[in-house]
């Protein structure tokens, strides 16, 4: 298998963790499976505080990692870096990128996909692939996956770990009509052999737009990994402290903040959160420059309990949460939006209070879990209750309950999501032979 797969460690994207996931699992199945991702300079040098090495350890020593070249004109700042044409003609040389990205394939990742072509070729001939797995964003590896599918006259699969066309989050189309994507996006969708979403609003929205191929449109849901998680325990709530609340994940500008401190304000008048503490972990945004903005959105002035205790690798999860009595699952957008962070909120076993949307797809994942506090609206006044419903569910949890909540995550590991789709994977290559 040849597993296109851009964001990989040791890049901690979000979707990092469901592409390594992929790799180790069908690894493990008895793939041979070889991973092409960025250059690593792409993570370390442009994306400075993208990168967590102590996933790179977690990677199945039977996959093989490869790095395609690719150029970083979108992201390149340095006049002494810039290649000739752009440093004599830079007028010229902006009029040629955008005119690429207009006609071409409108994605500043449009530069990996020449090195990607030419190095699959050249293994292909001495080694030949049976099956082509593309996950994005970003979508070049839709579009070098759908080339190199024709090309080889091999299957391939795509697997949408975000939306490629629309936002999931404002629900708006990200191109106008007339875009290349829309184009592009038809074109893979048409030839694929299996198309994944992580929810059922996802899959649904590209029925409608694609409906010639909703036949080879499935769902893999995220999970969680207990390789990476460690095995929990339960452990009695201790009573001679205040509580702690905790949101784990990367905070970003989409998040319903305000809605977030204003029910944490009205929440900590009760007399189980008079003292409580809320400590935001995480990386603040993605990039460098979108830490200040997002630091002034977090009320550590006031005397409200709130603290912001920085980011954490994979590592030092497991113990980020045993220092916690109860989780926030805060996260933003609407019907089409799971994250991944909330199936490993679910092995904690600790009582979660939502703050997002009532109709979103994480919905139906936290459904059944039993220690699960959430409104019927998006607003101060319902967060609060949830945070006081989840108080009182940390202050009295008992084995039982915990063993419940643990037993309905242990239905979301990765080999519980993944497996089916290996043996749909499997059988792609059988019915092409």
């Amino acid at each position: 298998m040849l597993y296109l797969a851009y964001y990989f460690p040791p890049s901690r994207a979000s979707g990092v963790f469901r592409a390594r996931a992929t790799a180790n699992h069908l690894a493990e199945a008895g793939w041979d499976v070889t991973v092409y991702t960025a250059p690593r300079e792409f993570f370390e040098k442009y994306l400075k505080n993208a990168c967590d090495p102590s996933l790179e350890e977690t990677i199945d020593p039977r996959v093989t990692v490869e790095r395609p070249a690719m150029s970083y004109y979108h992201w390149e700042k340095d006049v002494r870096q810039f290649g000739k044409l752009r440093r004599n003609f830079p007028t010229l040389a902006a009029t040629m990128y955008n005119l690429f990205q207009s006609k071409v394939f409108p994605e500043h990742y449009l530069t990996w996909i020449p090195q990607v072509v030419k190095r699959a070729l050249k293994a292909h001939r001495k080694n030949r692939f049976d099956l082509i797995v593309a996950t994005g964003n970003p979508f070049a590896s839709f579009a070098a996956a759908q080339f190199l599918g024709k090309r080889l006259g091999i299957p391939y699969a795509v697997d949408y770990r975000d939306s490629w066309t629309f936002n999931q989050f404002t629900e708006k189309l990200k191109f106008p009509e007339s875009s290349k994507a829309f184009q592009w996006e038809a074109k893979v969708l048409r030839d694929a052999a299996e198309i994944v979403f992580v929810n059922d609003g996802m899959r649904q929205w590209h029925i409608d737009r694609y409906p010639y191929a909703r036949d080879k449109m499935t769902v893999v849901p995220n999970g969680w990994e207990p390789e990476l998680f460690g095995d929990q325990e339960f452990v009695p709530p201790v009573k001679d402290r205040p509580l702690r609340f905790g949101y784990l994940g990367t905070v970003t500008s989409y998040l319903p903040l305000e809605e977030l401190f204003d029910g944490w304000r009205l929440a900590r008048q009760h007399p189980l959160l008079q003292d409580a503490e809320l400590a935001i972990h995480g990386h603040l945004g993605f990039f460098p420059h979108d830490a200040a903005p997002l630091l002034e959105r977090l009320p550590l002035e006031e005397d409200i309990g709130v603290s912001y205790a920085g980011a954490f690798d994979k590592a030092s999860a497991k113990s980020v949460y045993n220092e916690t009595d109860a989780l926030v699952f805060c996260v933003p957008g609407a019907r089409y939006v799971t994250s991944g962070k909330v199936f490993e909120y679910m092995a904690s076993g600790k009582p979660i209070v939502s703050v997002h949307r009532p109709d979103i797809a994480a919905v139906d994942v936290l459904t059944d879990y039993p220690l699960w506090f959430a409104g019927s609206e998006l607003t101060a006044e319902h967060v609060a209750k949830s945070f006081i419903a989840a108080a009182e569910a940390a202050h009295d949890l008992d084995r039982d309950q915990y063993q419940r909540a643990v037993e309905h995550a242990h239905h979301y590991t990765r080999e519980a999501t993944l497996g089916p789709w290996e043996q749909r994977l499997r059988s792609l290559v059988e019915e092409a032979r």
